[in-house]
């Protein structure tokens, strides 16, 4: 379904954010930057049901697949992702580094941290992200965005990289509250969901994230061994990231991934039509809740 990468919400060198998505999620020469009834879908008792883990997971990335002519010829990094809770949100940070090697053009050397905040009942949210390439700094993102009620459009205000104010469509979501609903999806039997995704990570309007959610999955024994976190169920799940243009019909890029009932994932894919990168999860450890 992927197609080619183009400068949008994750053009050739930010990781997705749907864990910024996660969640997660989420976002030029880019490799990498993260879904009843509107009302439903951002009740406070949605969150619950979710049973979010705070979380902090440590991941290696890779080249996964490549088409001859991508111009890729390798792919290596590491990222944090930490989500957090406090009383009344949800935290994010994701810290990601990546060097990409291409055949016939110079290396890029891809350094980014991206900070957000979402009220727990969906309709706030800070963001800012500063991006390095080459060890200078390419990109500067920080604003806030508001929704007028669940299920209701809002607006997004940007700082940087320079002042504006941008419409929200009705129905968008923010990241923590998008990773949410797939859960909540997911547990109630669903297999598609498709809903614009608002998280910050450019300078544009919500996207249209579309998911297929497969069967559930049972624990992994082996990862068990390693954290509690990981002796969850799950579910395959594989998302499509539109541009903001709805005249474009192909995804930007797709983000294949395990995703357990606590809100962590177990192993990425990215994948960009004509290379993939690939997300290993090496550590993992669970964060403090608040003391509300």
């Amino acid at each position: 379904m992927a197609g080619e990468g183009s400068g949008g919400v994750c053009g050739r060198g930010n990781l997705p954010s749907r864990w910024r998505f996660v969640s997660a999620a989420a976002a030029g020469v880019t490799a990498v930057v993260m879904l009843g009834t509107a009302a439903a879908m951002l009740a406070p008792a949605s969150a619950a049901a979710a049973e979010i883990a705070p979380h902090r997971a440590l991941y290696t990335m890779t080249l996964g697949t490549t088409r001859n002519d991508s111009g890729v010829a390798d792919a290596q990094g590491t990222m944090s992702y930490e989500w957090g809770e406090t009383c009344d949100g949800w935290t994010i940070e994701q810290r990601y580094r990546l060097k990409m090697r291409y055949a016939e053009s110079d290396d890029v050397d891809i350094a980014s941290n991206f900070v957000t905040w979402e009220a727990k009942d969906g309709l706030r949210y800070r963001f800012n992200q500063k991006e390095k390439r080459n060890g200078d700094v390419d990109e500067e993102i920080r604003g806030e965005a508001k929704l007028d009620g669940p299920g209701k459009g809002g607006t997004a205000t940007f700082e940087k990289p320079q002042p504006q104010t941008l419409n929200l469509p009705v129905g968008t979501l923010f990241p923590s509250a998008h990773t949410i609903l797939l859960i909540d999806s997911a547990h109630q039997g669903e297999n598609f969901i498709s809903r614009q995704v608002f998280d910050g990570s450019t300078a544009e309007n919500a996207v249209q994230v579309s998911a297929v959610i497969g069967p559930p999955v049972p624990p992994d024994p082996d990862a068990g061994k390693k954290s509690a976190l990981l002796q969850r169920p799950g579910w395959r799940v594989r998302l499509a990231f539109f541009p903001a243009d709805a005249s474009i019909e192909k995804p930007d890029y797709e983000l294949g991934m395990r995703l357990l009932d606590n809100g962590v994932s177990q192993d990425m894919t990215i994948d960009y039509g004509d290379y993939q990168i690939r997300a290993k999860l090496d550590d993992i450890e669970t964060l403090p809740r608040p003391g509300c």
